[in-house]
């Protein structure tokens, strides 16, 4: 993600702090002392967000574990200040594994409250869990109870969300399960920005339109996948196209560029693909080295080169975590086409025009 620093792996995870979470401790610090000269509150305030946020690490690790459990792996970890985020390779395909995967997080929440509520109790402290009104371990038992709570509402993409969505998926197909789940969540993520205006929680706003945003996200994606389903890349390659030479100055580039609108290039490197050179590596490249700057300089180093035959939905999922817009493609070693994502989106088009004329029809 954007903006992110890595702070190291945990169980094989790398973890990543977003830099807006720095920007919030800071003003966690300022806001709960420093501007009045209390270091102290200051301090105690910053170290209970920390902990907190220990809490959400471990959600979101009880969510990488559970995947791995079903053969799938975790990008990466984010602490944003609304919370964290398992960026999972993909969410489980058998409903009753997405469940397990989805309450995971929520459990071990509920694995941390009981042993702060066991170390209460045992001390024969009272529980008063009112944030930042009690004592330390009293604060972050009602967080971690309100965690629970909180992350079981139904608001698709959030944990109870993918519950529900996975109960509907028992009975419908996966698409309509998603499309229930995915306005469902869009509902309350309206609720949490309304309550939050009202409350003035800026931080329930935000939630909100994480949930919106991130709810409508998935659910495209279900439906993208749900569309290139059974198809292979050849279906929606380009097949009429300009390649170049790793030693190539971009000035040919430029040329092709012009001559034909052509965005990406297949780069050969003794007729073998090596990459792509897209339209903002060819416009950075000049802006840096100039047109007679060899193709080799401006183009990113990637091993990326897909065959004829995949199936379409895997290498769009492949090209998105890389963040790449096309890929060159190959069929028995040899440059036969290249695959952008622009021209997948219109085969998306094609296709959702021909069901919605079968349905007329």
């Amino acid at each position: 993600m954007r903006w992110s620093l890595s702070i190291g792996r945990i169980a094989g995870v790398r973890v990543e702090l977003h830099v807006t979470f720095l920007m919030f401790i800071a003003w966690i610090a300022i806001a709960q002392g420093l501007l009045g000269g209390d270091v102290l509150r200051a301090l105690a305030a910053v170290g209970l967000l920390l902990t907190v946020f220990a809490c959400v690490l471990l959600h979101e690790l009880g969510h990488a574990l559970a995947a791995r459990r079903y053969g799938i792996q975790t990008r990466d970890i984010v602490l944003l200040p609304i919370g964290g985020l398992a960026r999972l390779q993909r969410m489980p395909e058998e409903p009753r594994h997405e469940i397990v995967v989805a309450l995971a997080g929520p459990a071990v929440n509920v694995v941390i409250a009981a042993a702060l509520f066991a170390w209460l109790y045992a001390a024969r402290q009272p529980l008063t869990p009112i944030v930042l009104g009690g004592g330390f371990i009293e604060t972050l038992f009602a967080i971690n109870v309100a965690m629970v709570v909180f992350n079981m509402v139904p608001a698709f993409p959030m944990d109870g969300g993918r519950v529900l969505r996975a109960a509907l998926a028992l009975r419908l197909p996966y698409v309509r399960a998603t499309r229930i789940a995915s306005l469902v969540g869009q509902g309350f993520a309206l609720l949490f920005g309304v309550v939050g205006l009202f409350w003035g929680n800026i931080v329930l706003m935000f939630v909100g339109l994480f949930v919106f945003l991130a709810a409508s996200e998935e659910r495209a994606l279900v439906e993208t996948r749900s569309t290139l389903s059974g198809l292979p890349v050849r279906a929606a390659m380009l097949t009429e196209f300009q390649s170049l030479g790793l030693r190539d100055p971009l000035q040919r580039a430029v040329d092709h560029l012009m001559a034909s609108n052509q965005a990406e290039f297949p780069v050969l490197d003794g007729g073998y693909p090596v990459g792509v050179l897209t339209r903002g590596e060819l416009v950075q490249g000049l802006q840096r080295q100039g047109a007679e700057a060899p193709v080799e300089g401006a183009m990113r180093a990637d091993d990326l080169v897909v065959e004829a035959a995949e199936p379409l939905e895997d290498v769009v999922e492949r090209m998105r975590a890389r963040g790449r817009s096309a890929v060159a493609v190959t069929q028995h070693g040899r440059l036969v086409g290249v695959l952008t994502l622009e021209n997948v989106g219109d085969l998306l088009l094609v296709r959702e025009a021909l069901r919605r004329h079968r349905g007329q029809g």
